[in-house]
């Protein structure tokens, strides 16, 4: 029952943001009473909270089984981790947009829980990024920091945009972005 009106409190909070969306809206939408609704969740923030730590917690999972496989060239991270994120963004619209919009409306205490993780999602493609610059995959002479912060900018950008159905699909997408990125930062070898 939580994860089925979770679904539908996703879609609400998506379609009418956090603070559009009313616990009558979320009990009318679900067939359910405020009683069954407070059963599960102590109010609106809760549910928030708790979006914002299954998105962030699904990629930091399918980020960790990126950056320890050790058969993936660096270049190849970044690309599964740009390939990822797009992917969250398709199948989990709704969750990407509010994950992406709604956080402001965290209270300090509950943002402290997830702005570490967020964080720690950032900081891992930072490392991939150094560790490409040690083994000449990568240019050396960009701040590894803040090509994070870009390469985060532009693949999260797309949950506002992107239109899994329309004629760019996932594939293309991603290819597109490592093109404007690697074009950027790749060491110019004779193998490229």
């Amino acid at each position: 029952m939580k994860e089925k009106m979770m679904d539908t409190i996703i879609e609400l909070f998506g379609k009418k943001g956090f603070q559009g969306t009313s616990i009558q809206d979320i009990v009318e939408a679900n067939g359910v009473t405020k009683g069954t609704f407070y059963y599960y969740f102590k109010n609106k923030e809760d549910v928030l909270v708790h979006i914002h730590q299954s998105f962030i917690d699904h990629l930091l999972e399918g980020q960790e089984k990126i950056i320890t496989n050790e058969d993936l060239s660096n270049c190849e991270k970044l690309n599964r981790i740009v390939e990822l994120l797009i992917h969250n963004i398709r199948t989990n619209g709704h969750s990407a947009l509010v994950f992406f919009q709604e956080m402001r409306h965290l209270s300090e205490e509950k943002t402290a829980i997830i702005l570490p993780k967020r964080q720690q999602f950032q900081e891992n493609i930072q490392k991939v990024l150094e560790e490409g610059m040690k083994a000449g995959e990568f240019k050396k002479d960009l701040r590894a920091d803040m090509l994070s912060y870009a390469v985060l900018g532009m693949a999260n950008w797309s949950y506002f945009w992107y239109e899994p159905d329309g004629e760019v699909n996932e594939e293309s997408l991603t290819d597109l972005y490592m093109q404007m990125i690697f074009k950027g930062i790749e060491e110019e070898t004779n193998d490229h």
